[in-house]
């Protein structure tokens, strides 16, 4: 009998086998535990978590808990490299079942800080589009998070903090168009205690998608993608929806607002608009 059948009672007979759910459960210091349904009688089990981009493989024992559940933990202390890691329950000669994901509770992920000397490790587990469950990883250090953003007339006003590096003088946002490393533009920014603001001009911006950087010790320094990650939101991108603006720019009509791309990171779009009528 399968992991899958004898977590959800169905027999090895059955024409589909329902798969095994897991209950997930974050602490504040970046680690998980999993909790899926079954027994000792399960044997050696393990969960694995699969990295989607070259199946890298991170395997935990699952062990009985004292509910007569199989409990596994991935503890803060172990690293997982940054990426999406698809979740798996696999016992001894058997081949890996697929998890679904059943209760999560991700309360202490909402406002957390970062670890220590500014090092941020977040991991967020997450429903895929197919219903599976998945973890999505960050690693960063130093790190820009986005904090408020703020839709002015014809520009975009961001404010953050930055973790394990400090704002020089110097320091300074630079907005670079993708795919054209050539093409940057510079923001000044008002620093205070590690949090930063400075405004994004829309009329400067030609039409692409410009992506958001810090630098926070200035031209000779680390650059630092701003990215928003510090909550138990996997995917911003449908979540924090902002307006577009249209505005004349001396390139000619265009919209542009801001967005968070598939892995959180802080962009803008610009496209060109249709010239009044």
């Amino acid at each position: 009998m399968t992991l899958a059948e004898r977590t959800m009672g169905r027999h090895p007979d059955d024409e589909t086998a329902v798969p095994p759910r897991a209950d997930c459960i974050a602490d504040s210091a970046g680690g998980l535990t999993f909790d899926i349904g079954g027994s000792g009688e399960a044997g050696l089990a393990h969960l694995v978590l699969r990295r989607r981009e070259d199946d890298e493989e991170v395997r935990l024992p699952l062990t009985p808990s004292a509910d007569g559940r199989l409990r596994a933990a991935l503890p803060s202390s172990v690293e997982l490299p940054e990426g999406r890691w698809d979740a798996y329950a696999q016992t001894a000669g058997g081949e890996p079942q697929r998890l679904v994901p059943g209760v999560s509770d991700l309360r202490s992920l909402v406002d957390r800080g970062p670890g220590a000397a500014g090092h941020v490790a977040v991991r967020i587990p997450y429903a895929t589009k197919h219903g599976n469950l998945t973890v999505r990883s960050w690693l960063r250090a130093p790190h820009a998070e986005a904090g408020e953003l703020r839709i002015g007339d014809g520009e975009l006003q961001v404010s953050g903090r930055v973790y394990g590096a400090a704002l020089a003088p110097g320091a300074y946002a630079e907005l670079c168009r993708r795919g054209e490393p050539a093409s940057v533009l510079t923001a000044e920014i008002a620093s205070q205690q590690g949090e930063f603001r400075f405004t994004v001009d829309y009329g400067a911006m030609t039409a692409g998608v410009w992506d958001l950087w810090l630098r926070p010790a200035g031209e000779g320094g680390a650059r630092v993608r701003i990215a928003r990650l510090l909550d138990d939101i996997a995917d911003k991108k449908p979540i924090f929806t902002y307006p577009k603006l249209t505005l004349e720019t001396k390139h000619g009509p265009a919209q542009a607002g801001p967005y968070y791309t598939a892995d959180n990171e802080l962009s803008v779009t610009v496209s060109s608009a249709p010239s009044p009528q």
